[in-house]
């Protein structure tokens, strides 16, 4: 069970205290807004209205006990950045601090957030991805250099085994794992297609048609990748 402190209780950070509760974590959330630390307050462990900004306010609510930190004040700068502070300051390990800006979030890593987030820019990238390349299922930033795609398998690699199709070698991607629906008899005795997720696949697994890839790489050799669908 893991202790998670989520400082803002804005709509990211109230989904974000909820969906923790949910799956079992013990969560303290912070705000300065008394009505948003009521209505949570049934949900998590505890709920403290303070001004994150002051580490006593910090240390009274018994922040130094706690391993993980959600700072989801990300329109604030200033407040994210003397919160992220504070916390780092106060021994919490692993901070994960919302951001609105490139130069925010180059901030809060140089002072010592373990995570910067861009909520905002992420859906709407991943949105604008869904339209213009509706053969892309998921686009996931896990740093400012690499990512990870799910991407229905280009015609070019189709019918050639992993090692084939170069999907590494020329374009420097890795396969984590591949999407493929396969027919099933269900207990009607009809024919359905259920979804297999093959891990770590094997050089010699051969792609087919329909297979979606699930690919994590550089984002230069990502676009490169991604060309072959248009």
């Amino acid at each position: 069970m893991k202790d998670v402190v989520v400082i803002g209780l804005g709509a990211f950070g109230s989904t974000v205290a909820l969906e923790l509760a949910k799956r079992d974590c013990n969560v303290l959330v912070i705000d300065r807004d008394e009505e948003q630390v009521e209505a949570l307050s049934q949900y998590v462990v505890n709920a403290v209205t303070a001004d994150a900004t002051d580490p006593r306010a910090l240390k009274e609510a018994g922040v130094e006990n706690f391993k993980i930190a959600v700072v989801s004040v990300g329109e604030d700068i200033a407040s994210s950045i003397l919160i992220t502070m504070n916390l780092k300051e106060l021994g919490v390990d692993y901070v994960v601090t919302k951001a609105t800006t490139e130069l925010q979030g180059r901030i809060l890593r140089k002072i010592g957030a373990d995570k910067v987030i861009f909520p905002e820019r992420d859906i709407a990238l991943r949105t604008a991805e869904s339209i213009a390349n509706p053969s892309i299922f998921e686009y996931i930033e896990l740093s400012p250099s690499y990512g990870i795609i799910e991407i229905v398998a280009p015609p070019q690699v189709i019918g050639k085994t992993l090692r084939e199709s170069q999907i590494r070698s020329k374009y420097g991607l890795n396969l984590i794992a591949i999407k493929r629906e396969v027919p099933i008899i269900d207990e009607g005795g009809k024919t359905v297609l259920n979804e297999e997720i093959i891990v770590s696949p094997s050089s010699d697994e051969k792609l087919i048609e329909g297979d979606v890839l699930v690919l994590i790489g550089k984002y230069d050799d990502l676009e490169r990748f991604k060309k072959l669908r248009r």
